[in-house]
């Protein structure tokens, strides 16, 4: 071993254990099966050595990174690397230039690697594209953002687009063993004894990025003293210090989850926004899907509000699509806003008790035949009389006319003296007067 061979090993040695455990082949590679599972075009493209440009985007710690240093380790090509948060458009050149003169003098492309590229403005950008464009350099982005928002629409023309996917928490704890058993790169010369439940919460609390589990991993177990037995006992305790969120009781697919969410509408349900909260938070904390959640608001603004005041299933479902478009932490405070004003406004389920009954009797009754003067006109009217008799509303007074709509007399919606649902109750009484 020469003295680069040794400094080289020393400084992997010093490296933070995310860095160290960094997969090096696409064997080893967690995650994103959509992508670089068998036979998928990714993959393909990274083994056969024919990449184009690349932007490579998704959440933080899911191996976007990572993937392109496997690329670098795969590839004929020459690879550099720069950050868009530290180096600026000199440096680029730099880079292209050489590119230049390596293809001139031995023919060999380079693969440009640009981490963050969110952080170079829509100018700098514009540097890449001509070289990009003629193959040289190849580009590949990384990026937390929306690259459509993000990136130069030219750019993106000339680039195959990937999304990575958060990792599941399974993903997650599989990393962390392999890190834990690993005697070369992990920390498997040490005496740790993990235990499961501090695993899992090590994989639920990072919501999918490995770098933060890993980094937890190692600050619990570097800073946590041997036992009597001389091991290193890695428990739930550990766990929740060293990523600083304690657990809670809640499990997706156990009572807990059910329990919770149950609270969470009855509390709505009971107009009490501060429990209401209370069970949102906890179900926030414990990193349930945020678009759970807002379901979950949207029904009851439907099921108990009702037309008592038909703006909170719009509220609701406006809480919806914004979380979904700025994603969490933010998403929490429209979800608030959404869970508070359906807790807030007055209650009605007429409407869902009447389609309730409805259902049950064509389920159980007789179904009913469409009156004549209701069918559809367009189609054998003169044969069949269809729609002849019917009363067009609007040419009456109040847009109102009395008609058989229905061969039966069975009521199903019963408004209520609730909100804005008074309103329509004082309304259809007086139409029915005036009849």
């Amino acid at each position: 071993m020469d003295l680069f061979e040794k400094e080289k090993k020393k400084i992997k040695g010093n490296e933070p254990l995310a860095a160290r455990m960094r997969p090096r082949t696409l064997d080893d590679f967690a995650g994103q099966e959509h992508i670089l599972g068998p036979d998928k075009l990714l993959r393909r493209l990274i083994e056969s050595d024919t990449i184009s440009s690349l932007i490579l985007f998704g959440p933080p710690g899911c191996g976007k990174t990572t993937l392109a240093l496997i690329i670098s380790e795969k590839t004929n090509s020459k690879f550099e690397r720069i950050n868009a948060a530290s180096n600026n458009v000199a440096d680029m050149r730099r880079i292209i230039d050489q590119a230049h003169k390596r293809q001139s003098i031995d023919g060999k492309r380079t693969i440009l690697l640009i981490d963050e590229i969110h952080r170079f403005n829509k100018a700098q950008q514009d540097v890449l594209m001509p070289d990009v464009e003629a193959g040289n350099p190849v580009l590949i982005g990384t990026t937390t953002h929306n690259p459509f928002f993000y990136v130069n629409a030219a750019l993106l023309s000339r680039s195959q687009v990937f999304e990575f996917k958060k990792l599941s928490d399974k993903d997650v704890v599989a990393i962390a063993k392999k890190a834990i058993s690993d005697k070369d790169s992990g920390l498997g010369k040490m005496p740790l004894d993990m235990d499961e439940e501090a695993l899992r919460h090590l994989a639920k609390v990072s919501e999918g990025d490995a770098r933060r589990a890993l980094s937890a991993l190692e600050v619990g177990a570097l800073t946590t003293p041997p036992g009597k037995n001389k091991k290193i006992h890695f428990t739930l305790k550990v766990a929740e210090e060293s990523i600083q969120k304690k657990a809670v009781v809640y499990d997706k697919d156990e009572d807990e989850h059910y329990d919770t969410i149950s609270a969470f509408i009855k509390s709505m349900r009971g107009s009490d926004p501060d429990a209401a909260l209370y069970w949102m938070a906890k179900m926030i904390y414990a990193g349930e899907d945020p678009r759970f959640i807002a379901r979950r608001i949207i029904i009851c603004a439907a099921e108990d509000v009702g037309l008592a005041d038909p703006q909170a299933i719009i509220i609701a479902n406006a809480a919806l699509q914004v979380s979904e478009f700025v994603g969490m932490p933010e998403a929490r405070i429209p979800l608030a806003e959404a869970a508070v004003y359906v807790a807030c406004a007055p209650k009605s389920n007429a409407a869902y008790l009447g389609v309730e009954s409805a259902i049950k009797d064509v389920e159980e009754g007789k179904v009913l035949e469409v009156p004549t003067h209701l069918k559809d006109a367009n189609l054998d009217s003169e044969a069949f009389g269809h729609g002849k008799g019917y009363k067009y509303a609007h040419e009456f007074k109040d847009h109102y006319v009395k008609q058989e709509y229905k061969p039966s007399d069975k009521r199903y919606y019963f408004p209520t003296e609730m909100g804005y649902e008074k309103k329509i109750k004082e309304w259809l009484e007086k139409l029915k007067k005036g009849e």
